[in-house]
Parts: structure tokens; sequence; C-alpha cells
């Protein structure tokens, strides 16, 4: 992958469907998720009680349930049902059954 700015998380064959896993790239805390044959990456820290735990969320259609109190977010954008951002979420691209995602480390001001 040419452009330095993505990193290498997984291939897409460690990935199961319909289930999220956890990642430290680039110092930061991610989930990833294979969905209908996408990937999607996420921050992994929810920002209701900061817990590192949106991999292990429950997935319904096109979004992701915080296991911890049911806060819901897009799997895709990371945003909150309303639109809100909720998750961060970073570019993704999959190249010879590889992921890749653009990572940046961000303060969080909470």
């Amino acid at each position: 992958m040419s452009d330095s700015q993505f990193f290498f998380i997984c291939n897409v064959a460690d990935l199961v469907e319909g289930k999220g896993k956890r990642f430290i790239i680039n110092d930061c805390d991610v989930a990833v998720f294979r969905l209908n044959e996408e990937i999607s990456v996420l921050s992994n820290i929810c920002p209701h009680q900061k817990a590192a735990i949106i991999y292990d969320g429950i997935i319904e259609e096109n979004k992701i349930i915080c296991p911890a109190h049911s806060w819901e977010f897009n799997i895709k954008t990371g945003c909150y049902q309303d639109g809100r951002h909720g998750l961060d979420s970073f570019e993704v691209k999959v190249q010879d059954g590889k992921v890749f995602a653009k990572i940046f480390r961000k303060e969080i001001n909470w």
C-alpha cells in the first residue's frame, strides 16, 4: 500500500461476518466489523463511559449497539442514530485480501 497514512489492520479472512474485533493501531483502540461483506473501522471507545467495548456490541442491521448501556451508532459512520457525531470512523481500503485503514490519533475532550 503506497499511502503511508493507511495502516494494516488484518486479513479479511480474520474477520467473522456480523462480529466485531478489537485492534490497537497507531496508538488508537479500534473496532473492526465485517457486515454484508463490507468492512467498517470505528473508534472502540464508547463516549458514554469511555469504555473500550464497542467491538463486543450487538450488530442489528446498520447499527452497533454498545453492550454496556445500549447506545446505538451507525456501523459505517459512527454517528448516533439521530445523525450526531458519536464514534470516529476511519477510511478503509481492502487490497489483496488485506484490510487497511487511515487511523489518526485525536485528542479526546471529555
